[in-house]
């Protein structure tokens, strides 16, 4: 994509985290963060590949984030640590934004184990999801999570998210199909471009 049609990157602050999408000089601490939470996260995520873990699978991945982002199809961040500004502690993503008579998108997260039962997720989206309704001028995100990731519906709660239903087998997760509540958040304050 051509220079001059780059979207400028958000660098999103809350108290304490820093949210902004990865650049190549972030990998150490990707793979740091993955490495370290491997056996914490596996239950709540797919099944990774070995190549997850290597410095070239993030190196294009970097660019495809970045080349999503330019094209309005994803914005999908890292949370740094503010105390820590090189140490990433989680991701928060907006995928499949569909524009249209939607303006959607899913939202995704994940925060690493000893970072839990701080507030910091609630923290981080609250200023991300800020952003994609102002910023971005979506209507509408919506987040799944599992029945005992008690958690996660605890922060979809405390961020306003609506429960619209219960999908069986929906994602499969850790190699089986695992049920998810469904919930959504609406822009109240969306703006018409047209």
């Amino acid at each position: 994509m051509a220079e001059n049609n780059r979207k400028t990157q958000p660098v999103l602050y809350s108290e304490r985290t820093i949210l902004r999408m990865p650049r190549i000089e972030d990998i150490p601490a990707i793979l740091d963060f993955y490495h370290t939470n491997r056996a914490y996260l596996a239950p709540f995520e797919p099944i990774r590949p070995d190549e997850f873990y290597t410095e070239e699978f993030w190196r294009k991945d970097i660019l495809q984030r970045h080349e999503e982002f330019n094209s309005d199809r994803s914005l999908r961040m890292f949370i740094f640590d503010k105390a820590e500004p090189g140490k990433v502690i989680g991701s928060v993503n907006f995928n499949q934004i569909v524009r249209g008579v939607f303006h959607a998108c899913y939202l995704g997260y994940n925060l690493a184990e000893n970072m839990q039962g701080k507030g910091l997720m609630t923290e981080a989206l609250t200023v991300a999801i800020d952003y994609v309704f102002n910023d971005l001028n979506l209507h509408r995100i919506m987040a799944n999570y599992m029945p005992h990731n008690r958690r996660s519906g605890n922060v979809l709660k405390r961020l306003g998210f609506t429960i619209e239903g219960y999908a069986q087998n929906y994602l499969y997760i850790n190699g089986r199909w695992e049920d998810h509540i469904l919930t959504s958040l609406t822009n109240h304050k969306w703006v018409s471009k047209i």
